[in-house]
């Protein structure tokens, strides 16, 4: 298997357009912001908890300068008039020893066409693979997609709410 910054492979979603999931690059700070812009208030709000269209040089920075060891992103890339654009991300982030902590986004136009689920099964297979046995996520109780794609991961998961917040545990292994 190829390294987590290496990492490339084609998915097929639902509709039955390909995708290409592969590792974020720096380069692909113009189009991760783009990506940005068409996405919806309401899907911005489910993944940062709040509304973020903009973002300081120095976040721009954490979600652009991966290590591929603690900090590992893939993006799935569609083909829109004959240009490559991000439909959706997924990242992990070692918090302690074996668990990192993982969050996904995906432009509203390719919502529930799989790519959430690919992206978590690649971070899964690749986080594995770093000796990791654990995911954490907070989910919004309201972000259902969300919650079915841990459920229907085939990991083992346990949850726990607190107000509007459910958070996630996946184990791995």
């Amino acid at each position: 298997m190829p390294t987590a910054a290496s990492f490339s492979t084609i998915e097929v979603l639902q509709n039955g357009q390909r995708v290409e999931i592969r590792g974020l690059r720096p380069q692909d700070r113009a189009e991760m912001l783009a990506a940005l812009g068409r996405t919806s208030t309401q899907s911005l709000y489910r993944r940062f908890f709040a509304v973020r269209r903009q973002f300081s040089e120095a976040e721009t920075t954490f979600f652009l300068n991966l290590d591929f060891v603690s900090h590992v992103a893939l993006v799935a890339v569609a083909e829109e008039d004959g240009k490559a654009v991000i439909a959706g991300g997924g990242r992990y982030v070692v918090i302690k020893p074996q668990q990192a902590e993982v969050a996904f986004a995906v432009v509203d136009q390719y919502q529930g066409q799989g790519i959430g689920k690919a992206l978590l099964r690649h971070l899964s297979s690749l986080a594995r693979e770093a000796g990791l046995q654990e995911f954490v996520a907070e989910v919004l109780r309201e972000n259902t997609a969300m919650l079915k794609v841990f459920e229907k991961s085939g990991l083992e998961m346990t949850t726990r709410s607190e107000g509007q917040t459910i958070h996630v545990l996946l184990r791995l292994a």
